[in-house]
């Protein structure tokens, strides 16, 4: 059985409100996240993606209130990121009525925490974010961190397969170069991707017309986050299904 594409809104919170901005600058206001995500369960989305983006920069927790008031508006599963540094901030954010948790930078200084979270929740509520740009690494990616602030030293293909071994259960991979251009998904990057690891990839970054959701998919994606193009209105999540439908694709209507 093909399993359904899914759709997947991304608020990336900064001080309690939604911002989007070009290569994560110039940030601008989006609305409020608890507003936004109640739209976009109502709207069709298959989940929802809330970020946390200033956390780790800031080196505090997420805003366990915010995800508490987004969980109990939101009947989809909700994705939760940004400043997860043990277990014990896992179990936290769970229990606040995120579905699955989103770890990037404690990741990468500790990779024995993708071990931690695994062994004790079970790899089906764990995303890594993976902040890629193109680089002179072995692949052509490196991975950046503290929301795309620094470089890690890591080949992100390298760090991908990593993780995965270490008990991951998907990858969300935004391309830092594509990131709010609305020229379209990193295609060579998902392929690339693809290649490496069999879980399940979540192709982020770079969204702009309809055509860039397919190309995605048949790169080797197996669900869409964009930001931009939802936000500020350039489409409905039903349009975006609508097009991949018409187009072949299995969504949930």
């Amino acid at each position: 059985m093909t399993l359904a594409k899914r759709i997947i809104p991304c608020l990336d919170v900064d001080q309690g409100r939604v911002v989007k901005g070009v290569n994560f600058l110039n940030l601008r206001d989006a609305g409020d996240p608890v507003e936004l995500a109640k739209r976009y369960g109502l709207e069709g989305a298959d989940e929802l993606t809330f970020l946390d983006i200033s956390a780790s920069v800031d080196a505090r927790s997420t805003t366990l209130d915010v995800v508490r008031r987004t969980a109990e508006q939101v009947f989809i599963p909700l994705t939760v990121g940004g400043g997860i540094r043990t277990v014990d901030d896992v179990d936290q954010l769970l229990r606040a009525g995120a579905d699955k948790i989103s770890i990037n930078t404690a990741a990468i200084k500790r990779p024995e925490l993708i071990n931690e979270i695994a062994d004790r929740f079970g790899n089906q509520v764990l995303v890594l974010s993976v902040d890629a740009r193109r680089a002179e690494s072995e692949s052509g990616f490196e991975v950046t961190t503290h929301g795309g602030r620094e470089s890690a030293g890591l080949d992100a293909l390298y760090w991908m397969q990593e993780a995965v071994t270490r008990g991951v259960g998907e990858i969300l991979l935004n391309s830092m170069d594509a990131d709010g251009t609305k020229t379209g998904y990193d295609i060579e990057m998902i392929r690339a991707a693809r290649k490496e690891v069999c879980v399940p990839i979540i192709a982020s970054g770079g969204a702009g017309k309809l055509e860039d959701f397919s190309a995605a998919l048949d790169a080797g994606a197996d669900a869409l986050l964009a930001a931009s193009v939802f936000h500020f209105g350039a489409f409905k999540i039903a349009e975006v299904k609508g097009f991949l439908s018409r187009a072949g694709y299995p969504v949930r209507e």
